[in-house]
């Protein structure tokens, strides 16, 4: 325990984040932690269907390139690392970061597996209703693939106080990985409420990376952003109650100020007097954010109320294929030319019976999102045509493709640049489950 300032840094915001601005900060930044947030809702998903073709598999594609780079730096700097890289297979995620430290010279590395997530045998086990639609997890049937609680910081706290140098986890919440080393390193209590507040906040604020500096906030004229090619990675150091203050190194790409913090904090919250973690409810409403000076804020004034008694599952299933074809158009008539186009694919389909639902016909460019008349007397030059839709089966996806790609020789004149794709749809549904039912565990392994 201590009470000097602790200094955590966003090693990634999703699973195909880059590398070097985690590794710019294991260098330049000082840090005590980096964590490394890769999973999104569907992701999961992704990683057990890849776990069920190889069972040593399922943990974050990019996990073995992050952890050669970013290995070397943190064990000679002193930098604990925590990742929800581990994804659907947390264990192999652990072995395979323990023979890279093994390959480097890094004997004694420890590497902790955070397990305990897959509860897919408990929602199926009996009906837990969902509570984004209707229907229980059992009526999803054979279709369910994964289903995983979002825990807290219990388990990454744990591999920390067993010495872990680092701490791969599966589903965990976002701000957690960011919160377990402030509960560790400054002995909160987990019922210290307005702490676990604080800490989630700051968790927040770090767990997109780049979007805090500047990344998915800039607009040209507007809100202008400085070498996003170079964009930074952001840092936090946090005191002993939570308070804290954001920078990004010198010379980075990318702003932090006032308002990307504003903007990052708000992102995704429902209701900021009520943001639910399994850790906490945390209250945002009385958050202050002051400059500092050039890319330095303080962030500060989060409360937080007693844990809710139950933990999100997010469950992943088979919801049959998706297809998807487009194909270009240019010069003049271009998009009566694409419009045209979507009329014939229409009814190719139609006549064909092929089983599809949910169709899109769009011009990207013209209506695709916008759908507003347009009564501009500048007709556009170019347009994309795009076609999707769903089918139960894989024929019936890909039908939609190669219609779009039969308009080559069989539809309007000048097409070009099809592509044309067929997918299996990985869904999301979410139940809730009693929280004592989910016990994380942790497993060490050392190089």
């Amino acid at each position: 325990m201590t009470t000097r300032p602790i200094r955590i840094g966003a090693g990634a915001g999703f699973s195909g984040d880059r590398i070097e601005p985690a590794t710019a900060l294991l260098e330049h930044a000082g840090l005590d932690y980096l964590a490394f947030e890769c999973l999104a809702e569907r992701t999961i998903g992704l990683a057990q269907a890849a776990r069920q073709l190889d069972p040593d598999g399922g943990y974050d594609p990019l996990l073995e390139a992050r952890m050669r780079a970013a290995l070397p730096l943190a064990s000679r700097g002193g930098v604990r690392l925590i990742s929800n890289m581990g994804a659907a297979n947390p264990l192999a995620a652990a072995r395979a970061t323990t023979r890279i430290a093994r390959e480097l010279g890094l004997s004694g590395y420890r590497t902790a597996a955070v397990v305990g997530d897959d509860v897919l045998d408990l929602i199926m086990a009996r009906p837990y209703p969902l509570i984004d639609r209707e229907g229980t997890s059992c009526d999803l049937g054979s279709a369910v693939v994964s289903a995983n609680a979002y825990m807290g910081v219990g388990g990454i706290v744990d591999a920390l106080a067993l010495g872990a140098d680092c701490v791969l986890t599966g589903r965990v919440c976002d701000p957690a990985l960011f919160l377990a080393p402030l509960v560790h390193a400054f002995g909160w209590s987990l019922d210290d409420w307005d702490r676990l507040g604080q800490g989630t906040m700051v968790g927040h604020l770090l767990e997109c990376a780049g979007q805090l500096c500047g990344g998915y906030f800039a607009d040209p004229g507007v809100k202008d952003v400085p070498d996003l090619a170079r964009l930074g990675f952001p840092f936090a150091e946090v005191d002993q109650d939570g308070g804290a203050t954001f920078a990004k190194l010198e010379g980075a790409g990318g702003l932090l100020t006032e308002a990307t913090c504003k903007e990052q904090l708000l992102y995704e919250i429902l209701d900021p007097a009520a943001y639910l973690q399994a850790d906490v409810v945390a209250d945002f409403t009385g958050a202050r954010i002051a400059p500092l000076g050039p890319d330095r804020v303080r962030v500060e004034g989060a409360r937080g109320r007693p844990c809710p008694g139950s933990l999100k599952v997010s469950i992943c299933y088979e919801d049959g294929f998706s297809g998807e074809g487009q194909i270009s158009y240019a010069g003049p008539g271009a998009a009566e030319r694409g419009r045209l186009a979507l009329d014939i694919v229409r009814e190719r389909l139609r006549m064909d019976g092929t089983d599809t639902s949910a169709m899109q016909f769009d011009l990207i460019g013209v209506d695709s999102v916008d759908r507003r008349s347009d009564d501009s007397s500048t007709a556009p030059r170019e347009v994309r045509v795009r076609v999707a839709g769903r089918s139960a089966t894989l024929g019936g996806a890909e039908r939609i493709g190669a219609e779009v790609e039969a308009l080559y020789t069989n539809g309007p004149m000048g097409g070009g640049g099809v592509t044309r794709s067929a997918r299996k749809v990985l869904a999301v549904a979410s139940t809730l489950i009693e929280r004592q039912l989910v016990r994380p565990q942790v497993i060490m392994e050392v190089a």
